[in-house]
């Protein structure tokens, strides 16, 4: 009978120092795959969050945009007409029911007495602004359909030193001013503000004080479709 040598039952195994270092590898390999993954994880989460923000930044920055259309065309009622134009994808101008269209623009005569900044402020809630003059025509367009017993603020104010500025930013053209006689006159340095009336012989400026309670005449962009 033979014995059997300690050898050869260890023959088919590691030694256990070879296990050690397999056991070693195989974790070590298993701990690098984790590692490889969670920061993949990790890089996935910020595309996601800078995808996200970026997003976010856009809706943000196009929300004044957007919002400023919504007014414009948040009309039930429109009153437009044909375009001669050349222009194939807008052929209707439009401005809203009881405006008045003239040239690029419509306008709002309001009969509700308030101060300049309130009535700027109820023609900035219809996506509009107090009227801008330019010219001659615009002068005798407006004041053919205004009470000659009312006076109409229109959007010219002194914010200081006699400068005037229109609401609108645009150059305020000494030449094409249409000021009655002896105005503007600022009567105890208070008159500010700027109304369109008709006092005795014809329609003109006059400047006075921005707290007074006056009509006004609204100015906006038509609307193209």
């Amino acid at each position: 009978m033979n014995k059997l040598d300690s050898s050869d039952m260890d023959a088919d195994s590691p030694p256990a120092s070879q296990k050690k270092t397999m056991c070693h590898e195989s974790c070590h390999r298993f701990s690098k795959l984790l590692l490889t993954s969670f920061i993949i994880l990790l890089l996935l989460l910020k595309m996601l969050f800078s995808v996200s923000l970026i997003t976010l930044f856009k809706q943000h920055t196009q929300l004044p945009d957007e919002k400023a259309i919504t007014k414009e065309l948040n009309y039930t009622d429109l009153e437009c007409t044909k375009q001669h134009s050349l222009s194939k994808d807008k052929v209707w101008s439009c401005c809203p029911k009881h405006w008045k269209p003239f040239r690029f623009h419509c306008y709002f005569t309001s009969n509700d007495s308030a101060s300049w900044s309130e009535s700027e402020e109820k023609c900035s809630s219809m996506g509009a602004h107090l009227m801008v003059i330019h010219s001659q025509e615009e002068q005798d367009f407006i004041t053919k359909i205004l009470d000659p017993k009312a006076a109409y603020y229109i959007g010219l104010l002194d914010p200081g030193h006699r400068q005037w500025r229109w609401v609108d930013q645009t150059p305020y053209n000494e030449s094409a001013t249409f000021w009655h006689p002896s105005e503007p006159n600022n009567d105890k340095n208070n008159e500010k503000c700027v109304v369109v009336n008709h006092p005795s012989s014809s329609w003109g400026w006059n400047d006075i004080p921005c707290s007074s309670k006056e009509n006004s005449v609204c100015q906006m962009k038509k609307i193209y479709l």
